[in-house]
C-alpha cells in the first residue's frame, strides 16, 4: 500500500554478545565445514537474557528516541519465531508492562522470520484506519538455544542469533518516511516447513529439536523443486514490484537495502543475483555478524543504517522479508534526516557509508 504521512520516529536494538564461529567450533558446537558456506563471521547469543527481554530493553530505547508518551502509543504489537520463555503466556502484555506501562492493544504476532513486517504493515493500517491514532510499537525478540533450537544445525545456510528490537511509526513527523509496505502471501508453500510430520499433542513429539532441512526435504520429494522456487521468486519479485510502484520509484532509486540476515548462499539466490544488487549497498557487512534474528532483520538492520549515518538524508532504502508460511514483505522508507538521539547496540557491527546521493 501506499503510505502518506507516517513516519519512523525511533528505533532499538538490544543485541546479545557476539560469538565468532571459531569460538563455537572451539566449543563444540558447530562443525567448519557446515557453516562456512554461510560467510557468517559471528551471531548473537544469549547467555540467560529471553526473547520479550530484549524486546522490552528494545522498546524502551525506541520509545526514548522518538520522544513519545504511553498516551501517544495507540498500539503495541510483538513479533516472534521461537519459544518466548513461559507457556500459555503473552507476551506482547509483558513488553507493554515494562516498557511502555499504558492500556492501549498489546498483540503478538507470528509469521515467523516475517513477522516484524508484518506487524509493521498491521501497524500501519491500524494508524490510518482512524485519525485520532498517534503512534504504534512493533518489537521483536527470540533467544534460539538448546535443546529445542539448534542455531548453528537446524536450518542449515541460515545462522540464527539472538536480540530485540523496536520500531515507532507515528504520525508526528519523525527522522524517515514511511512511502510504502506490502505483503504477498502463499500458502501453498505452508508444508515446507511441517513436512508429512504428524500434528502432535505436545511440543516436540515428533523431533526432539527443530530440524528445518527434514521437513523441507520432505515437501521438495512431494511437490518438486523447480516449482518451489519459482513460487518463491514471484512472491518475492511481486512484494517488491509492488512496494516499489506505491512508492513511485525504481530500484535503481534505492540506496541502500536492509535484507535478511540469511547465509551469503540464500541471500545470492533470492536478492543479489536476482534483483543484481551490489552487496555494498545492502546490510550484508552488519547482518554475517549478528546472525538471522527471527523476524527482526529489518527492524534491526533499519536502525543500525539510520543511527550509524550509513542512511543518509535524502536516501532512500528498501526493506524486504520473507517468512514461512510463505510471506514476503516490502517496505519503502526514505530518510529526512539525522535521528534525534543515537541508539547503540550491544556488539559493533561495520557498514560503510557511502553516498549515492543526499
Amino acid at each position: 500500500m501506499k503510505v502518506e504521512n507516517l513516519y519512523v520516529v525511533g528505533t532499538g536494538r538490544r543485541l546479545s554478545p557476539a560469538m565468532t564461529l571459531e569460538e563455537a567450533e572451539r566449543a563444540g558446537l558447530c562443525e567448519r565445514r557446515l557453516v562456512w558456506r554461510t560467510e557468517m563471521q559471528s551471531v548473537c547469543v544469549s547467555e540467560g537474557e529471553s526473547g520479550p527481554e530484549m524486546a522490552a530493553h528494545a522498546a524502551r530505547t525506541a520509545i526514548r528516541q522518538a520522544g513519545a508518551r504511553p498516551a501517544e502509543i495507540d498500539l503495541i504489537l510483538h513479533a516472534n519465531t521461537w519459544y518466548q520463555g513461559h507457556d500459555m503466556w503473552a507476551p506482547a502484555s509483558y513488553v507493554q508492562r515494562e516498557a511502555v506501562g499504558n492500556s492501549c492493544p498489546a498483540i503478538e504476532v507470528r509469521q515467523m522470520s516475517n513477522g516484524g513486517l508484518c506487524a509493521l504493515e498491521l501497524a500501519v493500517g491500524y494508524l490510518l484506519g482512524d485519525p485520532t491514532r498517534t503512534s504504534a510499537l512493533v518489537t521483536t525478540g527470540d533467544r534460539f538455544c538448546a535443546p529445542g533450537f539448534d542455531r548453528w544445525r537446524s536450518d542449515p545456510g541460515t545462522v540464527f542469533g539472538d536480540a530485540g528490537t523496536a520500531v515507532v511509526v507515528s504520525r508526528r513527523p519523525g527522522f524517515a518516511r514511511l512511502r510504502s509496505i506490502v505483503t504477498v502471501a502463499d500458502s501453498g508453500l505452508e508444508q515446507m516447513q511441517r513436512g508429512v510430520d504428524p500434528f502432535g499433542p505436545v511440543p516436540f513429539s515428533a523431533r526432539a529439536t527443530v530440524d528445518v532441512e527434514s521437513l523441507r526435504q520432505a515437501f521438495v520429494r512431494s511437490s518438486g523443486l523447480d516449482g518451489i522456487l519459482d513460487r518463491i521468486d514471484r512472491g518475492q519479485s511481486e512484494a517488491i514490484e509492488r512496494a516499489l510502484a506505491d512508492a513511485e520509484v525504481t530500484l535503481d532509486d534505492i540506496d541502500w537495502f536492509v535484507l535478511p540476515n540469511l547465509g551469503r548462499g540464500r541471500l545470492n539466490a533470492h536478492f543479489l543475483h536476482k534483483f543484481k544488487i551490489d552487496p555494498d549497498r545492502t546490510t550484508w557487512s552488519w547482518g554475517r555478524q549478528v546472525g538471522h534474528l527471527g523476524a527482526g532483520d529489518q527492524i534491526a538492520g533499519l536502525g543500525q543504517i539510520a543511527d550509524s549515518g550509513v542512511l543518509q538524508p535524502g536516501q532512500r532504502c528498501l526493506l524486504a522479508g520473507v517468512g514461512a508460511g510463505f510471506t514476503w514483505s516490502c517496505a519503502v522508507v526514505e530518510m529526512l534526516r539525522r535521528p534525534p538521539t543515537a541508539s547503540r547496540p550491544a556488539t559493533s557491527a561495520g557498514l560503510t557509508r557511502t553516498a549515492r546521493r543526499g
